[in-house]
């Protein structure tokens, strides 16, 4: 995966002011992941939410400004980018983490389960 050093202290920020979704997702299941995941990853000119190197496996939360038609386009691209990478990206809606962890871990762990075959 390409590091960009420029994102790093943005990044650094990204982790100490997790939303109340990232935060929930992290504590509750991802912090102690069988394969490790790491929160807010630079890649190019993005930085990951959470990313798990032996999976290739990218999850990132949407908060509602990711339904504008500009940030749909802008999202499109960048997962289009990531995935040129050979990284999977998941993406979940804040209201998933809220009211269906339990359906997004089990979709983590299919995709996880896949992805190390």
């Amino acid at each position: 995966m390409k590091h960009n050093s420029s994102l790093t202290s943005r990044a650094q920020a990204l982790r100490r002011d997790m939303t109340k979704e990232e935060r929930k997702l992290w504590y509750d299941y991802l912090r102690s992941y069988p394969y490790q995941f790491r929160r807010q990853v630079t890649c190019g000119h993005y930085i990951l939410d959470f990313y798990c190197s032996a999976a290739k496996l990218a999850i990132e939360l949407d908060g509602s400004q990711h339904y504008e038609p500009e940030t749909l386009r802008y999202d499109a691209r960048r997962t289009a980018y990531i995935n040129s990478l050979g990284i999977q990206v998941l993406r979940f809606t804040n209201t998933d983490i809220k009211k269906n962890l339990r359906g997004v871990c089990q979709s983590i762990d299919m995709a996880v389960a896949a992805r190390m075959k």
